[in-house]
């Protein structure tokens, strides 16, 4: 598919591996410049290797952790007028919430909810100006159908989610979407720790957590990055711009509701 952004710039957090590698893969494909992020200067410029024999498109690696100051600064120096914003980070830990401080809550809502909304703040003004933007939150399924040993991710994403529903109608008359794309179980590591913490909670081991996992999805298995990705970069396209302040949920089918 010809997205219609070759030669637009693309600032992916937290993409040296699983979900957002597979996004920068995506847009890459189609001729896009990615900036792709991760801590692991290593494991980032390996798969910024990867990316350009893949796609022969531009890669420029900004190994960094977008979730402080620092990092975030060192991102958008490198690229501080994006076309295309996919904010990422890792999920805050499982567990039960009467284990959790204030202190943990903090780290969970500056990881998830607050450093997307700071990245945001920072570029969509120019987006606006440039008349086009497609930013894209990876959040979680769990925002439309929370789970209870992840509660930290329930919480901070579902408030993401609700800042973003509200901006989003604010930006799109100038070609700036903002859409939220919610996994569900995907082949990641994150999919590994949160098997983990249900595994523990229930009591048994963690491969039969994980058979059980696939079992109770329609799809019966875990998704592919790749099918993420290509979501991905069909919001990112140029004729996704009548979509804003969506929620799109890919989960195999797993969430039982119509709405």
């Amino acid at each position: 598919m010809d997205l219609g952004i070759t030669g637009r710039k693309a600032i992916i957090c937290a993409s040296s591996k699983g979900l957002g590698k597979a996004c920068a893969m995506t847009l890459a494909g189609d001729g896009v410049h990615v900036f792709i992020n991760g801590r692991n200067a290593a494991i980032l410029e390996k798969t910024a290797q990867e990316i350009r024999e893949a796609t022969g498109s531009e890669v420029t690696t900004v190994a960094c952790d977008v979730t402080t100051p620092e990092g975030r600064a060192k991102i958008l120096a490198a690229c501080p007028d994006p076309d295309i914003l996919i904010n990422n980070a890792g999920g805050p830990p499982t567990g039960n919430f009467r284990d959790w401080d204030r202190d943990t809550w903090i780290a969970a809502l500056d990881s998830n909810m607050l450093t997307p909304i700071e990245l945001i703040k920072s570029v969509v003004d120019g987006m606006i100006e440039r008349k086009f933007g497609r930013i894209v939150n990876i959040t979680s399924g769990a925002v439309k159908a929370p789970i209870n040993v992840l509660g930290l991710s329930n919480g901070a994403r579902s408030g993401l989610t609700g800042f973003c529903a509200g901006v989003a109608r604010t930006t799109v008359k100038d070609n700036v979407t903002i859409n939220g794309l919610l996994p569900g179980p995907f082949e990641t590591d994150r999919i590994a720790e949160v098997i983990a913490g249900e595994a523990k909670a229930k009591g048994i081991s963690e491969e039969d957590a994980r058979i059980y996992r696939m079992a109770t999805n329609p799809a019966g298995r875990f998704g592919r990055p790749e099918e993420f990705g290509a979501a991905c970069g069909w919001l990112c396209s140029a004729n996704a711009g009548f979509v804003t302040g969506q929620n799109i949920l890919i989960d195999g089918g797993n969430y039982p509701g119509v709405l």
